[in-house]
């Protein structure tokens, strides 16, 4: 087997933060999910073949491709036989009225705002998109040619300088260092480096040089709008207008304090996610599978009307309850995601094979524990569809649907929903029980779809207290 001659790097953006070093160790390749020991690990199909990853080394296939569906933070790939790569993210960077640390150098190719290739590179700056996190997201693609990298090892540092319209006494520098192996005076192909930032919405310029130990530089620079189309308006970006952040790789972070609404008792909402991955035949589970149905949560849990909530985490192929939560006061979202983390998809019981529909009865006996268990004031179905051979027979569900006095939604995550157009099992149950469903394939989708959503919870229970107050 030859060595390949191709090399991908795409590593999170460090922050020039308060005088602080972070370093980002890139010590393994491409994976959604852990390295464990010797395991094999899929990556995307790539030309012809199909590629796979083992501990140490690229092994047969074809060379990596860009992945899709979400920018991967923190790792290198590589194609070569071993590696062990550190780029750790480090520089001073102002706060509270500090200067930036730059060299003289770096500092007068920003400001020459003229485009260098002493070191041969193409970059490619991508337009701003709005992501299901509600940020809008830009990212840049750099090449290199492998023979301007080879003759001993290396490091490529990037350094650029975000300057937003609103906010051009106050640029935000990000710095990002990457060691390049020894590489043969041969090698062909290209280096191919990928960076992304989060953005708020606003008109940005972007200042960006890379230089490597010899101090040939590559600079480049434009011009960058985030802006939402007139009928998107109403959607409040997670970031402010004009502010600039590293791209977040952790999507289960905490979540800040919500000052609750006074008055009345707060509003119990129960939720069922199953966590499983956009492609049923998937053999894991990625960001992109999951950013959508955080953010739902998200949205749900900081509505101050919202002061009580039950969470049950499940995943459908594994026939498993992966993490509860009973009328808490917040959403855990790291214990949530540790237990995101434990599926294990393509792995079953070997009990369960012997269970000719052990998925349908899985959600059956799901459906029945939960709707029979506390009295919420709304029930939420989200996930990706859920097509089974056969739906929850009615006869297990009408007696629930007759006494049903709390409104039951379904979020229905489908990136692609022409693939399955058809009502899943989910979908069918939630029509029996008179329930509204929401399909998701689009940012403005998931905004629009929640915040109605939630509108009706409130309605619904107050029209439902007013009754009551009425008929005393």
């Amino acid at each position: 087997m030859g060595v390949y001659r191709y090399l991908r790097v795409e590593a999170r953006n460090g922050v020039l933060n308060n005088f602080q070093i972070v370093p980002i160790i890139l010590n393994k390749l491409f994976s959604v999910g852990p390295v464990n020991g010797g395991r094999q690990l899929r990556g995307q199909d790539g030309g012809a073949g199909r590629r796979k990853w083992e501990k140490g080394g690229l092994v047969g296939g074809s060379a990596p491709s860009a992945p899709t569906g979400f920018a991967l933070q923190g790792v290198i790939w590589l194609g070569l036989s071993s590696c062990a790569l550190l780029c750790p993210a480090q520089a001073p960077m102002d706060q509270g009225g500090r200067t930036v640390r730059i060299n003289n150098s770096d500092l007068a190719v920003l400001e020459a705002q003229e485009i260098r290739k002493d070191l041969p590179c193409t970059v490619t700056p991508s337009k701003p998109e709005l992501g299901f996190d509600l940020k809008f997201h830009i990212r840049y693609d750099v090449n290199v040619p492998l023979a301007d990298l080879a003759g001993g090892e290396n490091q490529l540092t990037i350094l650029f300088r975000v300057t937003a319209a609103n906010r051009k006494d106050q640029p935000r520098f990000f710095v990002q260092r990457v060691h390049v192996p020894l590489l043969d005076e041969d090698a062909r192909g290209d280096a191919t480096l990928s960076g992304s930032l989060d953005l708020g919405e606003g008109n940005y310029h972007v200042d960006w040089l890379m230089r490597d130990r010899a101090e040939r530089v590559c600079s480049f620079y434009w011009d960058s709008e985030a802006i939402l189309p007139p009928r998107d308006r109403q959607i409040q970006v997670a970031l402010s207008p004009g502010v600039v952040e590293s791209s977040e790789a952790q999507q289960f972070t905490e979540e800040p304090p919500v000052e609750r609404a006074t008055g009345g008792p707060p509003l119990n909402i129960k939720v069922l996610v199953n966590f499983a991955p956009q492609n049923a035949d998937s053999p894991s589970l990625r960001p992109s599978d999951t950013t959508a149905l955080v953010t739902m949560l998200r949205q749900i849990s900081r509505e101050p009307q919202f002061g009580k909530f039950s969470l049950v985490a499940y995943n459908i192929q594994e026939q498993r309850i992966l993490y509860r939560q009973s009328s808490a006061d917040r959403i855990d979202f790291p214990a949530l995601g540790d237990a995101v983390q434990s599926i294990k998809l393509g792995t079953v019981d070997y009990q369960k094979l012997g269970q000719k529909h052990g998925e349908m009865e899985f959600l059956a006996g799901l459906i029945r524990q939960e709707m029979s268990g506390d009295h919420p004031d709304a029930l939420i179905f989200a996930g990706p569809k859920i097509m089974l051979d056969e739906s929850v027979p009615d006869d297990q569900l009408k007696p629930f649907a007759a006494d049903l006095d709390f409104p039951v939604f379904y979020v229905n995550y489908a990136l692609n929903p022409q693939a399955t157009p058809w009502r899943d099992s989910i979908g069918h149950a939630v029509k029996l029980f008179r329930g509204t469903e929401y399909t998701i394939s689009r940012p403005r989708d998931l905004w629009f779809s929640v915040t109605e959503m939630v509108s009706r919870i409130v309605k619904f229970k107050h029209g439902r207290s007013s009754a009551s107050s009425s008929g005393q």
